[in-house]
């Protein structure tokens, strides 16, 4: 692409962004009653006490979460992550891509809506952890565990349903043929965020 292309491009997009903007600030400027707003969640704690497993028993993984605080600045969550398989786990942040320890903001509590999420590739954005203590390891061996607190800054929206995000796992080696290699892990159980 020739460099007079690219600086047509830019401004025509920066001339498409502008309009867009102005028209959104139109839209957000009136009081139309269909427009909702999101309000952030206040701060709150919960003992949660949630323990799911993925495998058999004698080959699984087993993920907890104990907590979830909603502070002015952002949230933190008392999690862990137990290796009761025969293979180890990359587990560090961002060991792929696509996944990362966090949370999801869903708009109900049902399974249903995360099973059809996940089938139809809609599920939200992780709000991705960006503080560990302790640090994960880089691999979890079997037989170990990790626990410790996830973190991060930024507003949740009240009202909605949150989830805990472990992952991506990555097999090292071949894992029993009843887990996957790579793994995502979106727990089953749900909070709902308060105002």
């Amino acid at each position: 692409m020739s460099r007079t292309t690219l600086i047509v491009l830019i401004a025509l997009g920066a001339t498409f962004a502008g309009f867009v903007l102005a028209s959104n600030a139109q839209r957000l400027s009136g009081d139309d009653p269909e427009i909702e707003t999101s309000v952030a969640a206040g701060p709150q704690a919960a003992e949660l006490g949630w323990r799911e497993t993925y495998g058999e028993a004698g080959e699984q993984l087993v993920f907890s979460v104990d907590r979830l605080e909603v502070t002015e600045t952002g949230w933190t969550a008392r999690v862990g992550v137990e290796n009761d398989s025969s293979v180890g786990w990359e587990l560090a942040p961002g060991a792929t891509p696509e996944g990362s320890f966090g949370l999801q903001l869903f708009e109900t509590g049902d399974a249903e809506e995360l099973e059809e999420r996940n089938r139809s590739q809609t599920l939200p954005a992780v709000r991705a952890a960006t503080a560990f203590a302790p640090e994960l390891p880089p691999v979890l061996e079997p037989g170990a565990g990790w626990e410790g607190q996830i973190s991060a800054r930024g507003a949740l929206v009240a009202g909605s349903w949150v989830r805990v995000v472990f992952g991506t796992l990555v097999a090292v080696g071949k894992p029993p043929d009843e887990l996957d290699e790579m793994l995502v892990w979106i727990t089953d159980h749900s909070y709902e965020l308060e105002e």
